[in-house]
Order: structure tokens, then sequence, then C-alpha cells
């Protein structure tokens, strides 16, 4: 309607210029000195402006460089006041004037507005059940999760409603009603993974715990673990290590990389791997200095103290020195630190008959399989426990506990479910 009264306006005003304008006149013509008078095609183009606006009046007078009260007497000279109040008549809005058809309307809104109140309640109840986000397809949520919204919003909606608006069926939520009354059929599972947990340091993941499950002669499938495990929660924490550097510059010439990141030995004694890592709690610092077997991940010898200094690791290599037969020469791998550089170390490894291998330069993927010991033990023994108040020594002691029961205990899924030394023992290796 608007647009149609600007229309005829506009005719209107067409109409009006051809009795008062003269081809070629400008709309403003400066007579006497600084006057200005203003043509009736600048006077048409200011009213119809003012007529199809949509701002206010005000803004138009302002565009034009005239008051809102000239504005409106030019409207009232070339339309006059019957067509003003067609034009004003012809903004109101057209109003059904059945009373039935209102009706109608009304409860459709309503209906509307019903509808959008029960998806808001349901993706709010998601949330607040299930932790689900606010903003998830209530279409993927599985049918127990959709069973516990309805169930939550049952006082408040119709059954068939709520159905309808999660995609559910009637039958599949009966079921999962009834599934949820039955016992918890893994009730006993669900205590016995939840033991494994704890007994192992709470480092196990669900791989490792069907392992032991399974070499007890509890078979259940892995998926399953998995998800016992999720929904008692039984996760492992961890946190990223800060990266100790021992390297202090060359001291003595390097040997060259032996492994070049071969891990993989036939038989014990044949590579071994060493370095030094550090441990910092509000009692001080520990360092600690192993040696690993690449033939199964055992660790050899260790030594654990508060100084990075040459006693550590030398002391260390006697011990790992002391297990060997006169046979037996092996690989002994180290990045470039200054401990494996110095003449007592030297020296040590020419009396043992070792073999002396390092990695490049800062390359820290040359000796991944020490680093790898030292990332699961620190996740598994360091990271996610406070260590307030607790003293080196005893300190110390937990962390030569972890070792032990590495070797002894500790499982890895490349040896069969089985623990370094129970490895060996199935070998024949070890008594």
């Amino acid at each position: 309607m608007l647009l149609f009264s600007a229309c005829l306006l506009n005719v209107r005003l067409k109409n009006l210029q051809c009795l008062d304008t003269i081809p070629g006149q400008r709309k403003v013509r400066i007579t006497r000195g600084n006057m200005i008078q203003l043509s009736e095609e600048f006077k048409r183009d200011a009213v119809i402006s003012l007529c199809t606006r949509d701002s206010s009046a005000t803004v138009v007078a302002q565009k034009y460089g005239v008051s809102r009260e000239c504005l409106y007497n030019w409207k009232k000279q070339l339309l006059g006041e019957k067509d003003v109040d067609s034009v004003v008549r012809s903004k109101k809005p057209d109003l059904p004037d059945d009373k039935d058809e209102l009706q109608a309307e009304l409860e459709s809104l309503k209906k509307q507005v019903h509808k959008l109140k029960l998806e808001i309640d349901i993706l709010t109840k998601a949330a607040e059940i299930i932790k689900k986000d606010l903003g998830i397809d209530r279409q993927n949520l599985t049918n127990k999760e959709k069973t516990m919204v309805v169930d939550a919003l049952r006082r408040e909606y119709r059954l068939d409603e709520l159905l309808e608006a999660t995609g559910m069926a009637k039958s599949s939520y009966f079921y999962q009603r009834k599934a949820q009354t039955q016992p918890d059929k893994y009730l006993a599972l669900r205590t016995k993974v939840r033991e494994i947990f704890n007994e192992n340091r709470c480092c196990y993941g669900y791989r490792r715990v069907h392992a032991v499950l399974k070499y007890e002669g509890i078979t259940y499938s892995e998926k399953v673990i998995r998800r016992i495990m999720s929904e008692e929660q039984l996760i492992i924490h961890g946190k990223k290590k800060r990266r100790y550097n021992s390297y202090l510059g060359e001291i003595s010439p390097a040997v060259p990389n032996l492994l070049a990141r071969d891990f993989h030995a036939d038989k014990p004694n044949e590579k071994w791997v060493t370095d030094l890592t550090e441990f910092q709690i509000p009692a001080g610092k520990v360092y600690l200095s192993p040696i690993l077997d690449c033939f199964d991940g055992l660790v050899v010898s260790w030594s654990i103290g508060t100084s990075p200094d040459a006693e550590l690791v030398n002391s260390m290599l006697d011990e790992g020195a002391a297990c060997l037969s006169d046979d037996e020469h092996p690989v002994l791998h180290t990045d470039r630190g200054c401990h494996y550089r110095w003449p007592g170390w030297i020296l040590r490894m020419d009396t043992y008959g070792l073999i002396r291998s390092m990695s490049k330069k800062g390359c820290t993927p040359d000796n991944a399989a020490c680093e790898g010991f030292f990332g699961t033990l620190k996740t598994e023994m360091f990271y996610g426990r406070s260590w307030e108040g607790v003293p080196l020594e005893e300190f110390i002691k937990e962390l030569d506990s972890y070792i032990r029961w590495d070797n002894e205990k500790r499982i890895k899924m490349r040896l069969g479910g089985m623990s370094p030394l129970v490895y060996r023992r199935s070998l024949g290796l070890v008594a």
C-alpha cells in the first residue's frame, strides 16, 4: 500500500510540474543577491522523500536543508488534506474481520511457541543430565540418553510429543526403560576393573586391563572394558614434561650412531640405551639415570641422586656391567651429554668392553627408546600427583619402587601381556 501511495504521489506531482515548470529550468535559482528560490521539482522530490521515508521527518528535512515545518507545508500544498489522510490510512495494516480466523491464527502461534519451548527444554535437560553441549543435535543422542531426557520432561509434556521431538520410536523408549530397571550384568566386572586399575597405580588403560583379565581367565571384549572404564571415570592423567638438556659443549670427540634408531634386539644384552632425567618437586630436584635393554625394556641398572654428576652415571654403569658375562659386549647408546664424554666414562666403557654409540646433537628421536621410558614413567608415577610436603628421601623410595614394579609386574603389550622378568622366565633366560 505504501508503494502504491508513493506511485500515486509521483503521478500527481508530475501533473503539477507540467503546469509550473519550464524545460531546462534549474532546481535552484539565485536571485536578488543571496536569496534562494526553490523550484517545484525540488519541492516534489522532498515531499516524495517525506512520504516514503524510513527515518524521521527531521532527518529528511536536514537532507534537503529546510525545516520540518516547511517540509509538511509543501506536502499540504501539493497533496491537500484528503490525500494526506489517505496516505496515513494506507500505512495501517489490514486485519481480518472474521473472529474465527483471528482465533485460528492465535492458536497456530501458541502451538509454535509450545514447540519451540519443548525443543529448548530438551536441549537444556540434555546439558543438565548427560552433560551435552546446548548446541548438540538432539537426533544424535543415543536411545538411552533420549530416554533419560524424556523421563525428566514427562510431567511437563505429553509422551507422544516428546518422542516426536527426539525422533525416538515408542517401542525403543519402553525397551530402554525396561533395560534401566534390570540389574547391571557387568556389576562384578566393574568392581574387578576398578581393582585392577587402582592396584596398578592408576596407570593401566583398557588394553592392559583387558590383558590382565584375560590372564586371569576372565574373557570380555575390549570394547566392554573401554566402555566400563569410561563410565567409571577411570582415566589416566598426564602432563607434558619439561625437557631437560644436559648438553654443555664438545668435551671429547663424538662417536657414530651405531643403532641408527633401530632399537630391536634379538637377545638380551645386545643393545642398551641410557639417558638422564630430572624430577622437580617442592623439596628439591631428583635425577634418575637408568640403563634399558632394548630386548624387552628391562631396566638393567639405575641410580638415583640429587645431583646430575659423574658419580651418578658411573655407578649406574658399574652395576650394569656387573650383570654381563665375559662374552657379552652390548652397544650402549647415549646422547651427547657431558656425562658420557668425560675421560672417566670412556675409561670404564673400554674396561668393560662396551661399544659406544651416540645420537646426533639435539636429536631426541635418536634415543627414542629411553625417552619413551621416561615419558611413561613420568605420566604414570610423577605427573598428576601432588608432591607437596614429600621429602626427597621418600620420593627417591617411591621412584625406586616404581622401577622395580615396572621390571617385575608392569605388563607390556608387545611382550604378550607379560612384564619383562616374567617374559624372560617364559623364555628360560632367568630362573
